[in-house]
């Protein structure tokens, strides 16, 4: 089968974010299918950006093909991410006779967080006469509504929500990442026979073949290992949807407190403003990202490992955050601080979770970790791990996967 992936913001361990479509392609070509991914050459979400002087330029990665479309350069959440989105639609639905006669694909995933791509999914596929299946990361338009504050009749938002109600009529079948995505999507059209869930996961073979972190901060962590410090960890993104201020006030409660240091890896739009915001603290540590390879590495040195939320009705519709995985499989106690349509620390007994946005509860939990027998944390943490290994990992997810595609009645 030959499988073309349309994702804006494609990665891979070596670029950066996003990983799925590399993790789900990799899958698939070792269970003999072909598989394409047409990206943007740029994303603010990858440590290392593509650039190139044409457009629709291949390169091959692991045997898995990447097409990328040349795009303006831009940073963040700005008007130039919606230029660049634009200019990738519009670049691709007009190549979308040439990239059908040359890639031939016979199923087309549209898998761009936004949904603007199943249109070039859409032509595609009219083309080759292959499925078509939409992908939901985030329900957009209602993620920048809720999140980022959009007004409902912003232009921008108008333009999304036509594409979503597009996306729900005329896919094959619909897979969400978010378990609790049902309603919401009948509401816009959506013939829920066609509605799957297969949420985020992880590769596990990675773990066996992990890097060393930089010796900068392992020198900082035997240090604090060599005090006796009960180290809580935060490895990922420093966004504001990350709620990271709420444990820096936690620390704050902590300052007098001579057990706990918190350390935070990663990086991120707001990560000054946080190192800014705790300059007075000497129980917390801010280290530079490492890469994803060293992730076992860095989790390894952790006692505790937090993740979480602000107060947002968008997560109703539930959560499936990659860095949760990487916890689970560093088996560590995970400290979720959440308020969702779906617990999966909760469900795994991996850890305490608590409601967000509140530096007492992380405090109290603190201590109840603290208090705990080691033997219990350990157990929270193979919980953890057991729990990924049945349920996220993309061997068995790109299965799922692909037992949808064949469910799929080809189109005529």
């Amino acid at each position: 089968m030959k499988i073309l992936i349309i994702s804006h913001y494609a990665g891979s361990p070596k670029l950066g974010m996003a990983y799925r479509p590399y993790y789900l392609a990799k899958e698939w070509i070792k269970a003999g299918h072909e598989v394409c991914i047409l990206a943007a050459d740029n994303s603010h979400l990858r440590n290392k950006n593509i650039y190139f002087q044409k457009d629709f330029h291949e390169q091959e990665f692991e045997k898995i093909k990447y097409i990328w479309v040349k795009t303006p350069k831009y940073k963040g959440n700005n008007i130039g991410r919606i230029f660049n989105i634009l200019v990738f639609v519009i670049k691709s639905v007009l190549k979308a006779k040439f990239l059908s006669q040359k890639y031939k694909p016979d199923v087309v995933i549209a898998s761009s967080t936004y949904p603007l791509d199943n249109y070039i999914a859409y032509k595609i596929c009219k083309i080759s006469k292959a499925k078509y299946i939409f992908e939901v990361h985030d329900l957009w338009p209602l993620s920048p509504i809720e999140l980022g504050g959009f007004p409902k009749y912003h232009p921008f938002i108008i333009v999304m929500q036509k594409a979503e109600d597009f996306a729900y009529k005329n896919a094959d079948s619909v897979v969400s990442m978010l378990p609790k995505t049902k309603e919401h999507m009948k509401e816009h059209g959506l013939d829920l026979s066609k509605w799957h869930h297969i949420p985020n996961g992880i590769l596990t073979e990675e773990w066996g073949n992990s890097e060393k972190i930089p010796n900068s901060h392992k020198q900082i962590l035997d240090k604090l290992k060599k005090e006796k410090k009960i180290i809580v960890g935060y490895a990922g993104g420093h966004a504001i949807s990350n709620s990271l201020d709420t444990l820096i006030n936690a620390a704050y409660l902590l300052k007098d407190n001579n057990f706990f240091t918190f350390v935070l890896v990663g990086k991120g739009s707001e990560k000054e403003k946080l190192i800014k915001q705790s300059k007075d603290l000497k129980n917390i540590i801010f280290l530079d990202a490492v890469s994803k390879n060293s992730i076992p590495d860095l989790l390894s040195y952790m006692d505790i490992l937090f993740i979480g939320w602000n107060k947002s009705p968008l997560y109703r519709f539930g959560v499936s955050p990659n860095k949760i995985f990487d916890y689970m499989m560093a088996k560590k106690p995970i400290l979720h601080a959440v308020d969702a349509g779906n617990d999966i620390v909760k469900d795994a007994k991996a850890g305490i979770s608590i409601k967000p946005e509140s530096p007492q509860e992380i405090v109290k939990a603190l201590f109840k970790f603290k208090e705990m027998d080691e033997k219990e944390k350990r157990q929270m943490g193979i919980n953890g791990f057991n729990y990924v290994i049945k349920y996220h990992d993309y061997k068995v997810l790109a299965e799922e996967f692909i037992n949808i595609i064949n469910s799929i009645p080809q189109p005529k």
